[in-house]
């Protein structure tokens, strides 16, 4: 295995994402900075940070990519009842910090969080530069869940999600799918929950081609 790309603050160049590591699955780069400048030419080359806290910053761009193409949503039949509901009022980056710490709290099953403050930091000056976004579910005025993530183009680099109130977070999934209308969601990373909502594996070639065309 070769050692992996060290990046500098300045003058930096990610290498192509086929040199990627296959195990762990995607890893490509460590170190640089969590500036607009490198976070904005990350995502437009299918590339995202993922580290604890007390690691450098990683740098990584799987293949296969998990994505989310919304027409493809999946609505089960007890999720459409929560629809019908109508239980939460939907608000756009009212309260975009709220959402990332929110989704920065210990899961259940998860002591730890990936959301660090210097990603804390970062994202929410990406928010207030136009690129970051936050979709909301309140409830008598209260943050219940949300989702918030990365656009550039029309496609929607999703972050993390978080429900304190039944499927709030699959309500704020189906609004971006619906109301925003992107015309891919990344979901970055595979989990059973998002295959269930309808995402799917692509090849990380296609991904690209995905990026090069929507992106802009």
């Amino acid at each position: 295995m070769s050692s992996i790309v060290w990046l500098e603050d300045n003058n930096f160049e990610f290498p192509p994402v086929e040199q990627a590591y296959t195990e762990p699955d995607g890893l490509l780069a460590a170190g640089g900075s969590l500036s607009p400048e490198i976070l904005l030419k990350a995502y437009r080359h299918g590339i995202f940070p993922w580290y604890s806290q007390g690691q450098p910053i990683l740098w990584w761009s799987p293949d296969p990519r998990c994505v989310l193409f919304p027409e493809n949503l999946k609505i089960s039949r007890s999720f459409r009842k929560t629809l019908n509901k109508n239980l939460y009022e939907i608000r756009r980056d009212t309260a975009f910090r709220d959402v990332m710490q929110n989704c920065a709290k210990p899961r259940n099953d998860d002591a730890g969080t990936w959301i660090t403050a210097d990603m804390l930091a970062a994202y929410t000056h990406m928010h207030e530069l136009g690129y970051a976004h936050s979709i909301e579910c309140w409830q008598h005025d209260e943050l219940v869940g949300g989702l918030y993530g990365m656009s550039i183009g029309k496609v929607f680099f999703g972050e993390s999600m978080f429900s304190r109130k039944v499927d709030a977070s699959k309500v704020a999934l189906e609004y971006l799918c619906n109301t925003v209308r992107p015309k891919l969601i990344d979901v970055q990373v595979y989990s059973e929950h998002m295959e269930r909502l309808g995402a799917e594996m692509i090849p990380r070639r296609r991904f690209i081609e995905y990026l090069d065309k929507y992106c802009g």
